[in-house]
């Protein structure tokens, strides 16, 4: 068992397991691969900027000198990036036993709309697309070994909601809406995702989790830059994590199989501990929520919480499937015109 850096979580043995965790190159993700390589997983670690990766990897080293990671390339706002690295983890049948969808931006201060190279808003396409084309296109790897996908929220999806006649955010923008929308879509992926593992037998199962509120990351400057007094400043500090203790719920997330808390507050869907790890058919368990159990749920330990109950509607998450699948057929379509 290993206990993770400046956390009350402890991971059970993870030898001969494989980890992807993408947004590993700063923050939460670079603690979530460190929690997981301490425990013996096997890395890969797909990253947009390879110097920063290689930094990673020598600084976990330091504590796990026997960790195995590979670094891969990968942009998210990219979909070409997204295909090229999806097709040649199928090709090499790239063993997956956990994946964390931890990557994401917020452009707070910044208030012009920006746009992907694939035409997407950033945010939509950062936090939620790329992710999207990434594990559906990793589907036949991760049904191979029963994998477990670990969805990193945000407390934005608390209260934020897709706005489904303007996913784009072309006719109203600002970068926390348009943040919040991406991450709550992120989220109703997750449940579409465990509920189709479930009647397709895919054996995938799905956990959700969130940080809390991280202000040594990069988020944290636009955040302070609007905060004017020295006390509003050390609020925040006082009321956040650290990236380490900010990446204990995602870490518990992809070794916990507990029992979910329904949104809706009935009976959640029975889980067959059978299923993990064996990528048979059989029935998967409802995604459970971790989190943050202070105040708020800003900070504290990391602990099952409820889940964001709009998030586990299911026509508004199969409407969110479609709808993505759309997307990315039809710029399939216009790549090849």
């Amino acid at each position: 068992m290993s206990r993770t850096r400046a956390s009350q979580v402890t991971l059970p043995d993870l030898r001969g397991r494989t980890a992807l965790v993408t947004g590993a190159s700063d923050g939460v993700g670079v603690e979530i691969a460190r929690g997981l390589a301490g425990a013996g997983a096997d890395l890969l670690l797909p990253v947009r900027n390879r110097d920063k990766g290689a930094r990673v990897i020598d600084m976990m080293r330091t504590d796990s000198p026997d960790a195995r990671v590979g670094l891969r390339d990968l942009d998210l706002a990219r979909l070409a990036s997204v295909d090229a690295l999806a097709a040649a983890m199928r090709a090499e049948r790239a063993p997956l036993d956990i994946v964390v969808l931890n990557a994401g931006i917020v452009l707070l201060g910044d208030p012009e709309r920006h746009v992907s190279a694939d035409g997407f808003e950033l945010h939509f396409q950062t936090n939620f697309l790329g992710h999207f084309a990434l594990t559906t296109a990793l589907l036949p790897l991760l049904q191979e070994r029963g994998a477990r996908v670990v969805v990193q929220l945000s407390l934005a999806a608390a209260i934020a909601r897709p706005a489904w006649n303007d996913l784009q955010s072309e006719r109203r923008y600002s970068p926390l809406l348009a943040y919040g929308a991406s991450k709550a879509a992120l989220g109703l992926f997750a449940y579409e995702l465990a509920r189709r593992s479930a009647a397709e037998g895919w054996g995938i199962s799905v956990q959700l989790s969130h940080p809390g509120v991280v202000p040594d990351t990069g988020i944290a400057p636009a955040m302070r830059a609007r905060q004017r007094s020295g006390a509003a400043r050390g609020l925040a500090q006082r009321l956040g994590s650290t990236p380490a203790q900010a990446a204990q719920p995602a870490l518990l997330a992809a070794v916990t199989d507990a029992d979910p808390v329904d949104p809706a507050g009935e009976d959640p869907l029975v889980a067959d501990s059978s299923i993990r790890g064996s990528g048979r058919q059989g029935r998967a368990a409802s995604p459970g929520f971790f989190g943050p159990s202070g105040w708020m749920h800003f900070s504290g330990p990391a602990d099952a919480l409820r889940p964001y109950r709009r998030l586990a509607d299911p026509a508004a998450g199969a409407r969110m499937w479609v709808i993505a699948e759309k997307l990315l057929r039809d710029r399939a379509d216009a790549v090849r015109a």
